[in-house]
């Protein structure tokens, strides 16, 4: 019976070395979560055995339980390097169609555009879509591959010009006949660029000239391309220098005759928007400029929020969201299955993902460009690595103290 408890010890050492080798071999592996090897005692007995003498019949291994503490955060150079800090889970879909689960958040893309990791596994997010008004909303009922966009965006035409600016109430009414060529025909212009339905660049120049038809009174010519759009608008004052009014009619703003740009394009048209222009007792000045298209353009980089959300930057200079990051958690993390490559899948014994947005109930943010590493602590695993050595060694002793019993007893005369 000793060799037998004995070998036991045996088993049970050489399980902790094990698992303390494994710990120690995986200390640089990005998400990697250590385990212990927890141990108990055996006794085998009878319903008419005394409890108070029986010597044991030796030790088990009870669990390998994994260790969910939080890893280390270190920042990369990668902005779609990923790291959790808090609870939660990267959800990944396998090439074979099964889900698993990580906390590894090396990515990269591949010839596709789609975002996965070493193994081809693709990173699962919440769908972006337009919601009311016009604000972004995520599908978090369905799990999407994340994919960036591999061609270039569509053109957005223009449809609107802003302009504030300040027409200078001390100048005169200029005496020659409006030119575009002759800065002496008018009192002050600017431009802007503005773009048609295929995504070509027009300048767009607005000139401003004080009227002799009426006091507070200003012209304003429309110039696209060098050619002029529909007729002068007649921008009118109030006495405060506030803008009262736009060819006679309240407002500020003004409907343009469609310009051809000549191209193929769609006739462009557009609405000049003068709110917040004044004419004040100071120069000509441009206090805002600003119009609603761009051109087309091609992915130029990707940003990613402590929400998860993912956000493309283009050439163009216009941004959307792509997505939003899924997470998952687990009424039992210490029951997930270890599938090898620092991914896990769901068992009986942890129960059901629960699937969720960063920053939410109980899941933690996300940090771009940056690695959750392993929660090994090294120093701790190498006296661990000791003790299960000294264990080894004693139970070994045993073994051999035991063997000089039952020597002594066979060399009895």
């Amino acid at each position: 019976m000793t060799f037998r408890i004995a070998l036991s010890g045996l088993n049970a050492a050489s399980t902790d070395l094990e698992v303390t080798g494994n710990n120690i071999a995986n200390s640089s592996t990005n998400g990697f979560k250590e385990s212990r090897a927890e141990f108990a005692d055996l006794y085998a007995s009878s319903i008419q055995d005394t409890s108070s003498n029986a010597a044991g019949q030796g030790v088990r291994v009870a669990k390998v339980a994994q260790q969910h503490s939080q890893g280390s955060i270190d920042f990369t150079s990668n902005n779609l390097d990923l790291a959790i800090s808090g609870q939660g889970f990267f959800v990944l879909k396998s090439p074979d169609g099964t889900q698993a689960y990580t906390r590894a958040g090396a990515y990269s893309v591949d010839r596709d555009g789609y975002v996965m990791n070493q193994n081809s596994d693709r990173l699962q997010i919440y769908e972006a879509a337009t919601g009311v008004g016009g604000a972004t909303t995520f599908n978090t009922g369905v799990l999407e591959d994340l994919q960036l966009p591999t061609t270039p965006s569509s053109p957005n035409p223009s449809t609107a010009i802003s302009a504030a600016i300040n027409l200078n109430s001390s100048q005169e009414v200029p005496t020659a006949a409006f030119d575009p060529a002759n800065p002496a025909s008018y009192n002050g212009s600017t431009s802007t660029t503005v773009y048609d339905s295929l995504g070509n660049a027009h300048t767009a120049t607005l000139y401003f000239a004080k009227s002799a038809a009426a006091p507070r009174t200003w012209d304003q010519h429309l110039y696209v391309g060098g050619t002029l759009v529909g007729a002068p608008n007649t921008l009118a004052f109030d006495e405060t220098g506030a803008l009262t009014d736009v060819n006679g009619a309240a407002g500020t703003r003004a409907t343009m005759a469609p310009y051809d740009p000549g191209n193929g394009a769609a006739p462009l048209t557009l609405d000049l928007e003068f709110a917040g222009t004044t004419q004040y007792g100071s120069a000509f000045a441009v206090n805002n400029l600003s119009q609603d298209g761009f051109t087309s353009g091609r992915l130029a980089g990707v940003d990613i929020d402590t929400e998860g959300v993912i956000f493309a930057r283009y050439t163009n200079g216009q941004s959307s969201a792509l997505g939003k990051v899924a997470l998952a958690k687990f009424n039992n993390q210490q029951g997930l299955r270890q599938i090898g490559d620092t991914n896990w899948a769901e068992s009986f014994a942890s129960g059901g993902p629960q699937l969720g947005e960063a920053g939410t109930s109980s899941f933690g943010q996300i940090q771009s460009g940056a690695l959750e590493a392993s929660n090994v602590d090294i120093a701790a695993q190498l006296v661990n690595l000791i003790t299960a050595q000294r264990n080894f060694q004693a139970n070994a002793e045993v073994i051999s103290t035991a063997d000089s019993i039952t020597q002594t007893i066979i060399n009895i005369r």
